[in-house]
């Protein structure tokens, strides 16, 4: 895969297709491009005419740790516009689900020049969902810090895998220092705290009237405590002249496979994704 260094640290991406719009495909949590369920909404994209770059964020996929910024979206927005920026690419349209809502969100408000129409899906948010988030993005490396040091980072299972996808990641994380990357880690932390004025953790409401482009919304289920349906309307909300839409997947998508993995099953948390593909397919061709 291509490689591209951007703000210090190696970036993997792949664009998709040779025609039309270039739409910004970003995944939730620390996932990559290659996870499972991406792709699939990404050639159904391409089949409808338009372009996708995939792209490995930092402490994601192949892509080389990476550690500042206020938040942990914070840095990918500023890596994405720097990957934009260096490709001479843009403007683009951003779509993206769960934790890539969020990053693709921040990029629309810090450079808005490169945005030219937002897709969001299964945004984050709620007490439980922060709380979730706190213990999956953050816990384990605090308390791998707290009992090993920076060596006790090579223990915690997500950077295991990093390294495994990129063996350069090992040096990059014994060469951090242990007293700058526990007060990182604290400010990364700081985001997932529930937070009156911050629907979106780490980013206080009022900057969201900061999104000028249009904007579609794939409303949460509403039995997903991750994704809650309350979440997105509030969002809606608050981006000017954004519209809101049903999910093409099940209220309870987002439980169902989680159960499913829980019992042993071949089923994959972004599985159901593709299904966006006409709704996002009909937004992007509106003239």
């Amino acid at each position: 895969m291509p490689v591209i260094d951007v703000n210090g640290g190696q970036v993997v991406y792949e664009i998709l297709g040779d025609t039309g719009q270039l739409i910004v495909l970003t995944p939730g949590g620390r996932f990559g491009k290659d996870y499972r369920g991406v792709r699939p909404l990404a050639e159904r994209l391409v089949a409808g005419g338009h372009r996708v770059l995939l792209w490995d964020r930092p402490n994601c996929g192949a892509s080389e740790v990476q550690f500042f910024g206020p938040s942990e979206s914070h840095m990918r927005a500023d890596t994405l516009h720097g990957l934009l920026t260096a490709l001479e690419l843009g403007p683009v349209v951003l779509a993206g689900g769960s934790g890539g809502a969020r990053d693709s969100m921040l990029t629309a408000i810090r450079y808005p020049e490169l945005v030219t129409k937002l897709v969001l899906w299964n945004i984050v948010g709620g007490i439980p969902g922060l709380f979730t988030l706190s213990w999956v993005y953050i816990m384990p490396t605090i308390s791998a810090l707290r009992a090993k040091g920076i060596e006790g980072l090579l223990t915690v299972p997500e950077w295991k895998q990093r390294i495994r996808d990129n063996p350069r990641n090992e040096a990059r994380l014994l060469a951090l220092d242990e007293a700058e990357f526990t007060r990182l880690t604290l400010r990364w932390l700081q985001a997932y705290v529930p937070t009156p004025g911050q629907t979106i953790p780490g980013l206080n409401d009022d900057l969201l009237v900061d999104i000028r482009v249009p904007t579609r919304i794939i409303r949460g289920g509403t039995d997903d405590p991750d994704h809650p349906r309350r979440t997105s309307l509030e969002v809606s909300c608050l981006i000017p002249g954004a519209e809101l839409v049903d999910p093409p997947w099940a209220e309870d998508a987002w439980e169902q496979s989680i159960k499913a993995q829980g019992r042993g099953e071949d089923v994959g948390i972004f599985d159901t994704w593709v299904l966006a593909a006409p709704t996002i397919l009909e937004f992007v061709d509106r003239a």
